[in-house]
């Protein structure tokens, strides 16, 4: 879209596009068709124009530059909840900030760090506590990263996939292999969108941990067996979703809140491992499918 085509409505700012990022786990289902009928209310995106399924304007990891609107903004680099545009005209409120030290290239991560310190706060992780995270996607990967940051925990992060390993290293983490995994954990993460890794989850919490499900599984069906030690170690599964704020941090934290400290959360060089590959906007359409096959993508940065 040209920018002599926009009219923006009073009080919207004009954000010419830097970056975004494709986030391969939420787009895959969405250009797949997985998103069944019953959740295309609460799947769309703050800013997706169309209707499920596949094609539709989706996406909301991007970042830009304030071209037209209030002098606190013009100029500025900012994050928006917006699907992969070259220019686009929306409510100062959508936006938020990117703070000094964060680059614009690594701001793409915002939301997934947002979604990550969203399921660290479901699983009330403690100093001192023993935690797992199985699946080392880009989410899984920022979960584990933040959790590690808690004095005194002890965090391993698991993938079927031994290549995983790498951004793993890079952050500072311990990896492991399902198989190698062993003890008991007093906090368990289910990031894989794996029923495999949440059978084993509820195999290695202790006495009343804390299992926490945070992969969406689009319209596949999961079975997992409660008939072993789930009742007998009073086990709890807890859904987590960053639609919502956790109940015991709503009286304080608002939606922005939140994202502006997950964008500070982003000061650290190490993050950059997690951008697995580069796209002129140009080239999406032809490469997008590609990008959503490809089982080495992390986050996939479009450049405008």
């Amino acid at each position: 879209m040209r920018e002599q085509e926009f009219r923006p409505a009073e009080r919207q700012i004009v954000v010419k596009s830097l970056y975004s990022g494709i986030s391969r786990g939420t787009e895959s289902l969405v250009f797949n068709g997985k998103v069944p009928p019953s959740e295309h209310h609460r799947m769309r995106a703050p800013y997706q124009e169309g209707d499920f399924t596949f094609p539709v304007k989706y996406g909301y990891c991007l970042v830009g530059k304030v071209e037209n609107g209030p002098d606190s903004l013009r100029g500025r680099t900012v994050f928006a909840l917006y699907p992969h545009q070259d220019i686009f005209a929306i409510e100062a409120e959508g936006v938020e900030v990117v703070p000094e030290g964060v680059p614009a290239d690594r701001a793409v991560l915002a939301a997934n760090m947002e979604t990550a310190l969203n399921i660290v706060w479901d699983a009330q992780a403690s100093p001192g506590d023993r935690i797992v995270v199985f699946g080392a996607g880009v989410v899984g990967l920022l979960t584990a990263y933040i959790a590690s940051r808690i004095v005194g925990t002890e965090v391993t992060i698991c993938d079927v996939n031994p290549a995983r390993s790498k951004p793993a290293t890079d952050l500072g983490l311990e990896f492991r292999l399902p198989a190698s995994l062993d003890g008991e954990y007093d906090c368990l993460i289910n990031a894989s969108a794996s029923a495999d890794a949440l059978v084993q989850a509820l195999q290695l919490g202790g006495l009343e941990s804390r299992i926490v499900e945070a992969s969406w599984y689009g319209d596949r069906q999961v079975e997992i067996p409660l008939g072993g030690v789930f009742h007998a170690n009073r086990l709890a599964i807890i859904g987590s979703q960053v639609g919502s704020l956790p109940p015991h941090k709503r009286a304080r934290w608002t939606y922005s809140r939140r994202l502006a400290k997950a964008l500070e959360l982003l000061r650290d060089d190490r993050l950059d491992c997690l951008i697995t590959g580069e796209t002129p906007f140009n080239d999406l359409k032809d490469r997008y499918a590609d990008i959503l096959r490809s089982s080495l993508t992390l986050c996939h940065r479009i450049a405008y």
